[in-house]
Protein backbone atom coordinates (compact mmCIF):
# COMPACT_ATOMS: atom_id res chain seq x y z
CA UNK A 1 0.00 0.00 0.00
CA UNK A 2 1.17 3.47 -1.26
CA UNK A 3 2.70 5.30 1.94
CA UNK A 4 0.94 8.77 1.43
CA UNK A 5 2.55 10.79 3.83
CA UNK A 6 5.95 10.05 2.35
CA UNK A 7 4.59 10.84 -1.04
CA UNK A 8 3.66 13.93 0.13
CA UNK A 9 6.73 14.83 1.86
CA UNK A 10 8.27 13.87 -1.81
CA UNK A 11 6.32 16.38 -3.38
CA UNK A 12 7.11 19.14 -0.93
CA UNK A 13 10.78 18.05 -1.80
CA UNK A 14 10.93 16.85 -5.23
CA UNK A 15 8.65 19.25 -6.76
CA UNK A 16 7.50 22.52 -5.10
CA UNK A 17 11.06 23.08 -3.42
CA UNK A 18 12.79 22.68 -7.16
CA UNK A 19 10.37 24.97 -8.71
CA UNK A 20 11.12 27.72 -6.32
CA UNK A 21 8.49 27.26 -3.75
CA UNK A 22 10.47 28.43 -1.13
CA UNK A 23 7.27 29.85 1.22
CA UNK A 24 7.96 27.73 4.56
CA UNK A 25 4.55 28.40 5.00
CA UNK A 26 3.16 27.12 1.84
CA UNK A 27 5.52 24.25 2.05
CA UNK A 28 4.01 23.50 5.39
CA UNK A 29 0.56 23.96 4.27
CA UNK A 30 1.03 21.32 1.22
CA UNK A 31 2.53 19.10 3.51
CA UNK A 32 -0.41 19.22 6.05
CA UNK A 33 -3.19 18.88 3.54
CA UNK A 34 -4.02 14.83 2.10
CA UNK A 35 -4.06 15.17 -1.42
CA UNK A 36 -5.31 11.61 -2.05
CA UNK A 37 -8.53 13.11 -0.36
CA UNK A 38 -9.16 15.63 -3.02
CA UNK A 39 -9.28 13.66 -5.90
CA UNK A 40 -12.07 10.94 -7.37
CA UNK A 41 -12.47 7.48 -6.06
CA UNK A 42 -9.65 4.80 -6.98
CA UNK A 43 -7.54 8.02 -8.57
CA UNK A 44 -5.67 8.07 -4.94
CA UNK A 45 -2.44 6.61 -5.94
CA UNK A 46 -2.04 8.97 -8.76
CA UNK A 47 -3.01 12.19 -6.73
CA UNK A 48 0.99 12.72 -6.01
CA UNK A 49 1.85 12.87 -9.95
CA UNK A 50 3.51 15.94 -11.05
CA UNK A 51 0.31 16.17 -13.55
CA UNK A 52 -2.85 18.03 -13.19
CA UNK A 53 -5.58 15.51 -11.92
CA UNK A 54 -8.76 15.24 -14.04
CA UNK A 55 -11.92 15.88 -11.56
CA UNK A 56 -14.51 15.82 -13.99
CA UNK A 57 -16.52 17.84 -17.00
CA UNK A 58 -20.08 18.74 -18.13
CA UNK A 59 -20.25 19.51 -21.95
CA UNK A 60 -16.66 19.86 -22.36
CA UNK A 61 -15.72 22.28 -19.42
CA UNK A 62 -13.33 20.51 -17.50
CA UNK A 63 -12.39 20.79 -13.71
CA UNK A 64 -8.39 19.38 -12.67
CA UNK A 65 -6.47 19.85 -9.88
CA UNK A 66 -3.19 21.42 -10.91
CA UNK A 67 0.10 19.99 -10.67
CA UNK A 68 1.83 20.38 -7.38
CA UNK A 69 4.30 22.56 -8.54
CA UNK A 70 2.21 24.49 -10.14
CA UNK A 71 0.01 25.02 -7.68
CA UNK A 72 2.35 25.82 -5.28
CA UNK A 73 3.72 28.65 -7.54
CA UNK A 74 0.42 29.84 -7.94
CA UNK A 75 -0.77 29.92 -4.37
CA UNK A 76 2.80 31.78 -3.05
CA UNK A 77 2.21 34.27 -5.27
CA UNK A 78 -1.08 35.29 -3.69
CA UNK A 79 0.77 36.38 -0.85
CA UNK A 80 -1.90 35.07 1.30
CA UNK A 81 -1.72 36.07 5.17
CA UNK A 82 -3.29 34.72 8.40
CA UNK A 83 -7.04 35.80 8.01
CA UNK A 84 -7.03 36.97 4.23
CA UNK A 85 -10.25 36.86 2.41
CA UNK A 86 -9.60 34.40 -0.66
CA UNK A 87 -12.29 33.37 -3.84
CA UNK A 88 -11.23 29.46 -5.04
CA UNK A 89 -12.15 29.86 -8.28
CA UNK A 90 -13.52 26.47 -10.60
CA UNK A 91 -12.42 24.72 -6.74
CA UNK A 92 -13.25 21.03 -8.22
CA UNK A 93 -12.65 18.73 -5.21
CA UNK A 94 -11.35 22.06 -3.09
CA UNK A 95 -7.75 20.86 -2.86
CA UNK A 96 -6.62 24.37 -3.35
CA UNK A 97 -9.22 26.03 -0.65
CA UNK A 98 -7.86 23.20 1.79
CA UNK A 99 -4.43 24.25 1.42
CA UNK A 100 -5.29 28.06 1.87
CA UNK A 101 -7.32 27.00 4.43
CA UNK A 102 -4.19 25.63 6.31
CA UNK A 103 -2.43 28.90 5.83
CA UNK A 104 -4.79 30.78 7.83
CA UNK A 105 -6.64 32.12 5.15
CA UNK A 106 -10.89 32.09 4.93
CA UNK A 107 -11.75 30.93 1.57
CA UNK A 108 -14.55 31.04 -0.72
CA UNK A 109 -15.13 27.90 -2.91
CA UNK A 110 -16.68 28.86 -6.02
CA UNK A 111 -17.56 26.25 -9.03
CA UNK A 112 -20.82 25.91 -11.43
CA UNK A 113 -20.77 22.17 -11.76
CA UNK A 114 -23.32 20.78 -8.94
CA UNK A 115 -21.36 17.17 -8.62
CA UNK A 116 -18.58 19.37 -7.93
CA UNK A 117 -20.10 21.23 -5.63
CA UNK A 118 -20.91 18.65 -3.38
CA UNK A 119 -17.94 16.69 -3.46
CA UNK A 120 -16.04 20.06 -2.42
CA UNK A 121 -18.18 20.72 0.29
CA UNK A 122 -17.77 16.47 1.54
CA UNK A 123 -14.17 17.35 1.85
CA UNK A 124 -13.75 20.34 2.96
CA UNK A 125 -16.52 19.59 5.69
CA UNK A 126 -17.04 23.00 6.60
CA UNK A 127 -13.32 24.47 6.27
CA UNK A 128 -13.72 26.69 3.49
CA UNK A 129 -17.11 28.19 2.00
CA UNK A 130 -18.98 26.65 -1.24
CA UNK A 131 -20.90 28.11 -3.06
CA UNK A 132 -22.24 27.48 -6.38
CA UNK A 133 -22.59 30.28 -9.45
CA UNK A 134 -20.98 31.03 -12.94
CA UNK A 135 -17.38 31.18 -12.58
CA UNK A 136 -16.92 34.48 -14.36
CA UNK A 137 -19.11 36.19 -12.05
CA UNK A 138 -17.42 35.32 -8.79
CA UNK A 139 -19.09 35.98 -5.65
CA UNK A 140 -19.69 40.10 -5.06
CA UNK A 141 -21.42 38.71 -2.04
CA UNK A 142 -18.78 37.29 -0.23
CA UNK A 143 -16.41 40.29 -1.37
CA UNK A 144 -14.13 42.22 -1.53
CA UNK A 145 -11.21 39.48 -1.73
CA UNK A 146 -7.50 39.86 -0.80
CA UNK A 147 -6.60 36.90 -3.23
CA UNK A 148 -8.40 35.02 -6.27
CA UNK A 149 -7.14 31.68 -7.39
CA UNK A 150 -8.67 30.79 -10.92
CA UNK A 151 -8.22 26.82 -11.42
CA UNK A 152 -7.89 26.27 -14.69
CA UNK A 153 -6.59 28.84 -18.02
CA UNK A 154 -8.67 31.50 -19.00
CA UNK A 155 -7.87 33.19 -22.50
CA UNK A 156 -10.01 36.49 -21.57
CA UNK A 157 -9.01 39.44 -18.54
CA UNK A 158 -11.24 38.21 -15.88
CA UNK A 159 -12.22 41.76 -15.22
CA UNK A 160 -15.42 41.15 -13.14
CA UNK A 161 -13.41 38.49 -10.80
CA UNK A 162 -10.50 41.68 -10.67
CA UNK A 163 -13.52 43.91 -9.99
CA UNK A 164 -13.96 42.17 -6.46
CA UNK A 165 -10.21 42.53 -5.44
CA UNK A 166 -9.60 45.08 -2.49
CA UNK A 167 -7.03 47.80 -2.72
CA UNK A 168 -3.66 45.94 -3.07
CA UNK A 169 -5.53 42.51 -3.57
CA UNK A 170 -3.78 39.91 -6.29
CA UNK A 171 -5.65 37.63 -8.73
CA UNK A 172 -3.80 34.50 -9.97
CA UNK A 173 -4.54 32.43 -13.02
CA UNK A 174 -3.41 30.41 -16.00
CA UNK A 175 -3.81 33.31 -18.89
CA UNK A 176 -3.58 32.76 -23.01
CA UNK A 177 -4.16 30.39 -25.31
CA UNK A 178 -3.74 26.71 -25.29
CA UNK A 179 -0.17 27.25 -26.29
CA UNK A 180 1.47 29.94 -24.75
CA UNK A 181 -0.20 30.54 -21.70
CA UNK A 182 1.34 31.97 -18.77
CA UNK A 183 0.97 31.74 -14.66
CA UNK A 184 0.18 35.72 -14.15
CA UNK A 185 -0.51 37.78 -11.35
CA UNK A 186 -2.64 40.78 -11.38
CA UNK A 187 -2.42 43.77 -8.48
CA UNK A 188 -4.98 46.16 -7.79
CA UNK A 189 -4.27 49.70 -6.87
CA UNK A 190 -7.33 52.00 -7.03
CA UNK A 191 -9.35 51.46 -10.47
CA UNK A 192 -5.75 50.29 -11.86
CA UNK A 193 -4.67 46.59 -12.49
CA UNK A 194 -1.27 45.97 -12.74
CA UNK A 195 0.11 42.24 -14.29
CA UNK A 196 3.20 40.42 -14.94
CA UNK A 197 3.85 36.78 -16.04
CA UNK A 198 5.55 34.30 -14.11
CA UNK A 199 5.90 31.48 -15.79
CA UNK A 200 4.72 29.00 -18.42
CA UNK A 201 2.42 26.43 -17.84
CA UNK A 202 -0.66 24.32 -19.39
CA UNK A 203 -4.19 23.77 -18.00
CA UNK A 204 -7.45 23.14 -19.68
CA UNK A 205 -9.04 26.30 -20.55
CA UNK A 206 -12.77 27.47 -18.83
CA UNK A 207 -15.81 27.77 -20.81
CA UNK A 208 -16.30 31.12 -18.85
CA UNK A 209 -13.67 32.77 -19.76
CA UNK A 210 -13.11 31.85 -23.35
CA UNK A 211 -12.51 34.45 -26.02
CA UNK A 212 -15.19 34.92 -28.19
CA UNK A 213 -14.98 33.58 -31.76
CA UNK A 214 -13.67 35.81 -34.45
CA UNK A 215 -15.24 35.94 -37.83
CA UNK A 216 -13.04 35.24 -41.03
CA UNK A 217 -14.21 36.97 -44.68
Amino acid sequence: MLDYAQARRMMVDCQLRTFDVNDNAVLDAFDSVPRESFVPKNQEPFAYIDQPLRLGAVEGDVRVTPAPMVLGRMIQALKLKAGSRVLDVATGYGYAAAVMEQLGATVIALDSIPDLVTAAQERLAGKASVVEGPLRAGAPAEGPFDAILINGRVETRPQALLDQLKDDGRLVCVLGPDRGAKVTVFVRAGDAFGSRPLFDASLPGLSAFAAEASFAF
